[in-house]
């Protein structure tokens, strides 16, 4: 594992709780962030994918900002995602996260127009030129149609406004590239987002986690990085199990293509937490799906209790 970036460990990608398609359920934001801290999380990320940041207003991107830096209070770093398609909001973006008081920013490539690893390399290096605040690369090419190549990352590395990547392409050759291509740079963190794949990213040398159901087990989540931090793997591993058996209980209900999303909202819902409103185009789950996940959150629930992990 590398020893000494600014981020490491466990970062949820926050859930933005709605009240309405373009208002925030704020004591529902208030309590999935205590919650997340009181698991002992090592920063937050919002406006990420599991926060639906490309799904909602400009306006509510910004009051989600304002409220989540508010709530922090400085406790543990915020880093805000950046997900646009126009340069000069991504720009915007930045400056108002620093203006809220947030840490860091993840910038995502932009979509929807095919772009060159040249090109994307030149979108980091004017980034970098305008931004006030350090940023992480963001891979996830499942959704914006191209990632950043190793190559890419690795020059990238070479900017100081860069300061890690967090990887969601579940290609773990891919992963285990980037942590050899930038061991030059022991400040920079390689962060993994798919959660399956938890601890063989930390095996692997990726310094932390950006993991969805730390939404909702962030205990867990920081019991397995602490495991791994003192080289228990057989513990880290039993743990990983835990969120293999949560992934499939939370996330394969209804339609393929929501169903992490929704079914992640709803367990937050069960839990008391915050609303289980999703963006449109999604809707809510049915009676029957939300029965579906109310009775694998309860089987969840007491595999942790009885492993005697803390939620």
């Amino acid at each position: 594992m590398a020893e000494n970036p600014l981020y490491r460990g466990i970062i949820p990608p926050l859930a933005t709780p709605l009240l309405t398609q373009n208002s925030l359920d704020m004591p529902g934001l208030e309590r999935l962030i205590e919650h997340t801290l009181e698991g002992g999380v090592h920063a937050v990320l919002i406006l990420g994918t599991t926060g639906e940041a490309p799904s909602l207003s400009r306006e509510l991107r910004l009051e989600m900002i304002r409220a989540s830096c508010h709530l922090v209070r400085e406790r543990v770093p915020i880093l805000v995602g950046v997900m646009d398609t126009s340069f000069m909001e991504a720009v915007n973006t930045g400056h108002a996260a620093a203006e809220a008081g947030a840490s860091a920013l993840l910038i995502a490539p932009p979509y929807y127009f095919t772009y060159s690893q040249r090109d994307l390399l030149s979108y980091v290096e004017l980034l970098g030129a305008e931004l006030t605040l350090p940023f992480l690369l963001y891979n996830i090419p499942q959704y914006t149609k191209i990632g950043y190549s190793v190559e890419t990352v690795a020059q990238a590395c070479r900017m100081q406004p860069v300061i890690g990547i967090k990887d969601s392409s579940g290609d773990m050759p891919y992963l285990r590239r980037v942590i050899v291509e930038v061991t030059n740079r022991p400040d920079f963190a390689v962060l993994i987002g798919p959660e399956e794949k938890l601890v063989e990213g930390l095996r692997a040398g990726a310094s932390g986690g950006v993991c969805g159901g730390a939404n909702v087990f962030p205990r867990t989540f920081t019991q397995i990085y602490e495991a791994a931090v003192r080289a228990d793997w057989l513990e880290a591993e039993r743990l990983q199990q835990l969120v293999c058996e949560a992934s499939a209980a939370l996330y394969q209900t209804g339609d393929s293509e929501s169903s992490y999303l929704r079914g992640l909202k709803t367990a937050l819902a069960l839990e008391g937490i915050c609303s289980d409103l999703p963006a449109l185009p999604f809707n809510r789950f049915s009676a029957a799906e939300r029965e579906a996940i109310e009775r694998g959150l309860a089987r969840v629930g007491s595999a942790l209790n009885s492993d005697s992990v803390i939620t």
